[in-house]
């Protein structure tokens, strides 16, 4: 499993909106509204590489209301919870 957090700018201030169209797209797990710099990190949280890529390149950055993204993925994760299993991925 690949687990990614994009950093997202967008174009308008419809937050929430854009949040629930991320979230409905496969491998976006979880969408948070954040103060600072970007104006939202999304979870993506995928099978592999090729997937991850294809989510980024192919919906996030084509999606509505998105300006741009910077991507930060995981190159170890520690969790208390068994993420595989939590996410099927």
């Amino acid at each position: 499993m690949v687990t990614a957090f994009v950093l997202i700018n967008v174009q308008d201030k419809d937050l929430a909106k854009i949040a629930g169209n991320l979230l409905a797209m496969p491998g976006v797990k979880e969408a948070h509204i954040v103060a600072g710099e970007y104006d939202i990190v999304a979870v993506a949280r995928v099978a592999d590489n090729h997937a991850l890529s294809d989510l980024i390149t192919q919906k996030i950055v084509h999606a509505p209301g998105i300006l741009r993204t910077k991507t930060l993925f995981a190159i170890q994760s520690h969790s208390s919870y068994d993420l595989k299993q939590i996410f099927g991925v």
